[in-house]
């Protein structure tokens, strides 16, 4: 199970919870680590009266195809579930916390801010909260916002929460492509925050600003006998041709890889 989302909230037995809208409806996810090794996944709906419970992907490296280099240890590594987050509101607004910042400390303050002004709901392995409404951000005052030393994100955030007051209903409706169009044309939100909030949308990862730095380190640490370039935009083109049209899996698999390569433990 890939838990990269800074919503998931790991216990010492491997357990893992989270909780997320879906369909105007909060569920909790629950992953419990098996001892024949992979996950048992819990949905439960904790409120609302629908039952489109959030959409999980599977992914199975065996059917990559191209450089052995790449595919083999992503083979080795077996395969990998990510749950979709299923509101673009809440997807936006975790990207904008992720902007420049290392992914530790965007995850610290992801949660800081989740846990002071979102949604607490008990699941059945502990609370867990929901990202801040829209109304909740553009209702916080620059105080507050600078109390969780959240002023750099200040106004990514309130611009995204102006956005998705307009236009939720709208980008439910887009394919992947357009969603991406849509959010960069949000003030503060750029290329790199569109691909991400959409690429948590969708579990597409070819959306994914597949260049970036995470993609970059953990292809080294994956593939050490290829010569990568290190500039981003020649590492882009590369990827992107070696992965033809895999681009989203070797993405996902290869950053899904990274977070085992750097914690130990299994997705």
């Amino acid at each position: 199970m890939m838990l990269d989302h800074p919503g998931w909230l790991s216990e010492d037995n491997g357990r893992a919870r989270r909780v997320l809208r879906s369909s105007g409806s909060v569920w909790s996810v629950i992953c419990t680590p098996e001892a024949a090794g992979g996950y048992l996944v819990d949905l439960v709906r904790l409120a609302g009266d629908t039952d489109v419970a959030p959409i999980i992907d599977t992914i199975n490296p065996l059917t990559l195809v191209g450089d052995v280099a790449v595919c083999e240890p992503l083979r080795a590594a077996g395969p990998v579930a990510r749950v979709r987050t299923s509101d673009v509101w809440e997807a936006l607004g975790t990207a904008v916390t992720r902007q420049v910042v290392r992914a530790a400390t965007a995850r610290q303050k992801y949660r800081a801010f989740c846990e002071a002004y979102g949604e607490r709901y008990e699941t059945a392995a502990g609370p867990a909260w929901l990202f801040p409404s829209p109304e909740t951000v553009l209702a916080l005052s620059d105080d507050e916002f600078d109390v969780l030393r959240m002023k750099f994100f200040r106004d990514g955030l309130r611009s995204a929460a102006e956005a998705s007051l307009k236009a939720a209903d709208d980008w439910a409706g887009m394919t992947g492509e357009q969603l991406v169009a849509a959010v960069q044309s949000i003030r503060r939100s750029g290329p790199w925050t569109a691909g991400v909030t959409v690429a948590d949308v969708t579990n597409d990862y070819s959306l994914y600003p597949f260049a970036d730095l995470a993609v970059r380190t953990w292809a080294g640490k994956l593939a050490p006998s290829v010569d990568w370039p290190k500039p981003e935009p020649e590492f882009g083109r590369l990827w992107q041709a070696m992965a033809g049209a895999q681009l989203s899996e070797w993405t996902l698999l290869t950053l899904a890889w990274g977070v085992r390569y750097a914690t130990g433990v299994a997705l």
